[in-house]
């Protein structure tokens, strides 16, 4: 049986995802309005903006994604909006569970998918920070998570059945997992086989009781990408970023 990697290897991927999320910060100027992401790794990103507002005088009003990020922040004195009265955002910085050559992304594991998506489409442009694990050639060897009515999640269940190839599970199962808006999640197996995601997404958000989904279409424009190695930033052609 596999053990767990050794501890030097572990604090070397830390130190690489803590590099990873100060990276992305490369793109944040004074005067923005900033979505601000969830995530282990963002998590860094949201520490260096709070050091570099408290010890350089950055000037950013932050918009979070869930309720853990709102605390970090505003325990570091970053100021904070709702995305209502932000309005249209400068950037924002986030994670994803998967990204394609295309930079559309699986996003959704922590359960955050639904503010995250509305921030991102919001944002005149969105850093994604991932490690190298999350590159891959097609979408869907993570699970595709989707935020559902509590309520309804049965009968979105039964239909996302006859849509997807693999399980369809609820999120937590007789402790369902609630969302920071009180939705459950629906976890999807289908497989490295989403090559046209914008056509899924269509499709799954056009289904009764389905809340969002948690692919990001045409949303990203860069991954600072960390590596067992390296950190490097991926700029997508003709992004609003290159």
């Amino acid at each position: 049986m596999r053990g767990a990697p050794p501890a030097r290897i572990v604090d070397d991927i830390e130190a690489l995802k803590r590099e990873a999320g100060i990276a992305a910060c490369s793109f944040v100027r004074s005067g923005m309005k900033l979505g601000l992401g969830t995530g282990s790794t963002v998590r860094y990103t949201v520490l260096e903006i709070g050091r570099r507002v408290a010890e350089e005088g950055l000037d950013v009003t932050g918009v979070p994604t869930s309720e853990a990020t709102r605390e970090l922040s505003e325990s570091l004195g970053i100021p904070l909006l709702t995305l209502n009265e932000a309005g249209e955002l400068d950037l924002t910085i986030d994670g994803a569970d998967e990204f394609d050559p295309n930079f559309d992304l699986i996003k959704g594991g922590g359960g955050a998918l639904t503010r995250e998506k509305r921030v991102a489409e919001a944002s005149r442009a969105m850093v994604v920070v991932a490690d190298d694990r999350k590159q891959v050639g097609v979408l869907g060897a993570f699970d595709l998570p989707m935020e559902v009515v509590a309520s309804d999640w049965e009968d979105v269940r039964d239909h996302m059945a006859r849509i997807c190839p693999g399980e369809v599970r609820l999120r937590g199962g007789r402790a369902p997992y609630l969302t920071d808006d009180g939705g459950y999640i629906l976890d999807c197996e289908f497989g490295p086989t989403i090559s046209d995601p914008e056509s899924l997404q269509s499709q799954i958000r056009s289904v009764a009781g389905v809340v969002d989904v948690g692919l990001f279409v045409s949303i990203c424009d860069a991954v600072v990408m960390s590596s067992s190695s390296s950190v490097r930033t991926l700029l997508k052609d003709n992004g609003r970023l290159s």
